[in-house]
């Protein structure tokens, strides 16, 4: 299995939306997506799987180490390997991997967030780098771009907490900051014990509007010259509204089930909201 595949395998099986927004672009674009993507899940996985915290933080340094590798042009994992392709063809600054990694080890210890400006880092070093990164990926003319990007990542992050309530709960894990909880009159044991409440649904209802914000300030963000090139961050953002959408729809009943969209409707976004920027393209010409 050579290392393009290897990373093609981990992005299919995690059954992401962003699956269905590379579809869309080059090829040497859709490599580098696709290796940024399998490396953050690689990562993300780490702490997710990984119970005991020092073998956690063992792992994580390791792939310090092979970012390390990646830009010296030695890399050891396929992962790695198929990042070098990347970061050969594009700008892809390592701090920004390294601040992924730093983001998905403050898991290891941090558990609950006081507030939403320290929720803010721990969003920006998890997807707002991601953003950023990708930005460089597809490709811009204007430097407003890469504040889209950002924001848009932290939009889609503050909707990944909003569908994974309960799962992030199962793992002792709450996202959502706690003077809000506290302002709300969530019961910080009844979300752990995966209990839903009017309160919470109040809460999540709050934690939707900004969400909404940055997807509106994301947008707002982005220059007419780089709509087209970043089209698959709109797809993108597209299918986790649609998803928010959905969760609101269904009252955040998120402690009873997950929310999802079908792969026939993630495909059907990614299509039409591709062609919106095609024909947005040929106008403006």
């Amino acid at each position: 299995m050579s290392p393009d595949e290897y990373c093609q395998n981990k992005t299919a099986e995690s059954g992401s939306s962003f699956y269905y927004s590379f579809l869309f672009l080059s090829e040497p674009q859709r490599q580098a997506i696709t290796a940024l993507y399998a490396f953050c899940r690689e990562v993300d996985d780490i702490v997710d799987e990984v119970h005991e915290e020092d073998i956690a933080r063992t792992k994580l340094d390791w792939w310090r180490q092979e970012i390390d590798r990646v830009y010296a042009g030695n890399a050891t994992h396929p992962i790695g390997k198929a990042l070098t392709t990347a970061v050969s063809r594009y700008d892809l600054q390592q701090a920004y991997l390294m601040e992924v990694i730093d983001g998905m080890t403050m898991d290891l210890t941090q558990f609950s967030y006081p507030d939403f400006t320290q929720l803010t880092l721990y969003c920006h070093r998890v997807a707002g780098v991601v953003g950023l990164l990708s930005a460089e990926i597809f490709g811009y003319q204007a430097r407003d771009t890469l504040r889209y990007a950002e924001s848009l990542g932290m939009a889609m992050q503050l909707t990944n907490i909003i569908r994974d309530v309960r799962e992030d709960a199962e793992r002792g894990r709450l996202y959502l900051p706690q003077d809000e909880m506290t302002q709300y009159n969530v019961d910080v044991d009844a979300v752990l014990a995966l209990k839903s409440s009017p309160e919470l649904t109040a809460l999540l209802q709050f934690q939707t509007e900004r969400a909404q914000h940055y997807y509106q300030k994301a947008m707002t963000m982005l220059p007419d010259c780089d709509r087209y090139t970043q089209r698959t961050g709109l797809i993108m953002a597209n299918i986790y509204q649609a998803t928010l959408q959905e969760i609101a729809n269904d009252d955040f009943q998120v402690m009873q089930h997950r929310v999802s969209l079908t792969p026939l409707r993630k495909f059907w976004i990614a299509w039409t909201t591709a062609r919106e920027q095609k024909r947005w393209r040929e106008k403006a010409a």
